[in-house]
């Protein structure tokens, strides 16, 4: 199915697939689970209402200790059945956001704000938080359609220094990451992978 999804897509009467879904095959499994399951709940059920109200005991404690019974099985019995809605028509999605170009220009994105929070440097290490940042400015977005925010509560002077020198290290990896399509655009997790490729002649330089 998703073969013919992507040829589907690229055809010249219809337009390149965003996404396309498919229904997971334990469907079937998952709507007689619950039906056996709410069978067994409603005879559950049948059975403290026959405690309390056709056979009921002469005792207080044994009929609140059945009426709290009956209470919680409901209160279950509504947890389960209100979880049960995306179980009984599961899918599987897949996204083509490749296609995405092909299908609106680059001035009809929406601009997209991005807040990235900090406070301890100790807790939150100044490293990490730049590597978010320069991931989220390699993003294949148009440039001008993004912003990029950094609060920092702590107000750190060891976290504005990391930035300081994320701004100069930006000027070389955001072109490296667009100019070879890097998917890892998280430096840390680019140099530290395995799938990176030495080959490219500003790997060491950026390295």
């Amino acid at each position: 199915m998703e073969g013919r999804g992507l040829r589907a897509g690229f055809t010249a009467d219809a337009p390149p697939l965003l996404h396309m879904s498919e229904p997971l095959r334990r469907t079937a499994f998952n709507r007689l689970f619950a039906v056996v399951y709410f069978s067994a709940i409603l005879a559950l059920l049948y059975r403290h209402v026959q405690n309390l109200f056709l056979h009921p005991t002469t005792s207080f404690l044994s009929f609140s200790i059945t009426l709290f019974l009956f209470i919680s099985d409901l209160v279950l019995a509504f947890m389960w059945a209100s979880a049960q809605a995306f179980r009984m028509s599961p899918i599987r999605r897949k996204e083509f956001p490749q296609n995405l170009k092909q299908i609106i220009k680059d001035e009809d994105f929406v601009g997209l704000d991005v807040f990235i929070c900090t406070a301890d440097p100790y807790k939150e290490p100044p490293m990490n938080v730049v590597n978010t940042a320069l991931s989220l400015m390699a993003y294949d977005y148009p440039t001008e359609k993004i912003s990029i925010y950094v609060s920092d509560d702590g107000g750190s002077v060891l976290t504005l220094f990391a930035f300081m020198e994320a701004a100069k290290f930006a000027r070389y990896w955001l072109p490296f990451c667009r100019q070879h399509n890097i998917m890892e655009r998280s430096p840390h997790v680019y140099f530290e992978s395995s799938s990176h490729h030495p080959s490219i002649p500003q790997f060491e330089k950026i390295k």
